[in-house]
């Protein structure tokens, strides 16, 4: 079977930067929707037409991965709203509860990446975040996608969602 909209691919990868310094290694085959929001569009690109044991490294840019990194979305918060013990690696999906900074996007996820006796620094940017990429991929399995698959345009268990949920310096499956 050829990919193509709407399937399900099964992948191993190795995601480093282009130090070769390994971010995330997937041994073990993962299931992603092809045609939805599983998979990154320049990996989809990649993957269009191919099938069983093709392999690629492919290139990524910020812009192609994960973005560039914006300065605008760290924000300083009172320390008195958090959590007991809180420490770096926290997330809060959007902004914390009891926030009092203005304009936090709501639909970010913040990483506290510093404590401090009064403030804590909170990052709405995602962890790979201006950073360019090199994933070297295989499919190892494609097949049809159920009436299910194809409603959410996810298997459950995405790229996106691996990657955009980790905290920084944690291994991202």
């Amino acid at each position: 079977m050829l990919i193509s909209s709407p399937c399900v691919v099964t992948l191993t990868w190795r995601l480093q930067d282009t130090q070769g310094n390994l971010i995330d290694e997937l041994p073990e085959p993962l299931e992603f929707f092809y045609g939805g929001e599983d998979l990154l569009e320049k990996v989809e690109q990649a993957l269009h037409d191919q099938t069983i044991g093709f392999a690629a490294t492919l290139h990524l840019e910020p812009e192609h991965a994960f973005g560039d990194y914006d300065p605008a979305l760290v924000f300083f918060e009172s320390r008195k709203i958090m959590p007991e013990g809180v420490d770096v690696g926290l997330q809060f999906d959007g902004p914390p509860p009891g926030s009092t900074t203005p304009d936090m996007p709501a639909d970010a996820i913040y990483t506290v990446t510093e404590v401090y006796p009064e403030h804590v620094v909170l990052d709405g940017n995602h962890p790979l975040a201006g950073i360019a990429l090199r994933l070297d991929l295989v499919v190892r399995d494609v097949r049809e996608a159920t009436e299910e698959e194809i409603e959410a345009g996810s298997v459950g268990s995405s790229a996106l969602t691996v990657l955009n949920t980790a905290p920084p310096d944690t291994p991202l499956h």
